[in-house]
């Protein structure tokens, strides 16, 4: 019989470390999809606040703190980072479990902005696209939820299927930011 050994989406790709950028993995304990029932959104966002410290964000927001963060992640969607979902929360919501759909990666350091410029199509400048900050986009040819940690720091979650292809793109940015000194 086969031994299975379960191993992160990054596993052997990251950690990272280029010129004064640094891309680690992060490896959350759970990823659960937020969708809230008719009429319920509010209710939702309360019970999220009271059992998760993180309400449920708004359109390119962010909510919450490390360990707990709800990041918006398309119309009436959020993702819940971190704990596993307070059963209260099915009133409210359908609730879906995506750990293991994702990979994601921290970007940061002084010259993260300028890496995510060679790849992203958003301003990420920290007076632009502040803490809290979360958005849909592409990076390069992939599809991603970007979220702004605090500055110089990024969340980055793609495709767990897309997890090499992400940290292709990052290390060959990495390495054209730093070869301009």
């Amino acid at each position: 019989m086969a031994e299975l050994i379960a191993k992160s989406a990054c596993d052997g790709l990251l950690p990272l470390s280029i010129g004064s950028v640094t891309v680690t993995e992060e490896v959350p304990e759970h990823l659960t999809g937020l969708a809230p029932f008719k009429g319920q959104a509010e209710a939702l966002s309360a019970a999220m606040q009271a059992t998760h410290g993180a309400a449920f964000p708004a359109p390119n927001r962010a909510t919450g703190k490390a360990g707990s963060r709800a990041v918006w992640f398309g119309r009436e969607m959020a993702l819940l980072v971190g704990p596993a979902p307070d059963a209260t929360l099915a009133r409210h919501a359908a609730l879906t479990d995506q750990s293991d759909a994702w990979a994601v990666a921290r970007v940061e350091g002084d010259k993260a902005e300028d890496v995510l410029a060679r790849l992203v199509p958003l301003d990420l400048r920290p007076e632009v696209f502040k803490r809290g900050h979360a958005a849909r986009t592409q990076l390069q040819h992939l599809t991603v939820s970007i979220n702004r940690l605090n500055d110089g720091a990024f969340q980055i979650m793609a495709f767990r299927s897309m997890a090499a292809t992400l940290v292709h793109d990052l290390k060959t940015a990495m390495e054209a930011v730093a070869a301009r000194g």
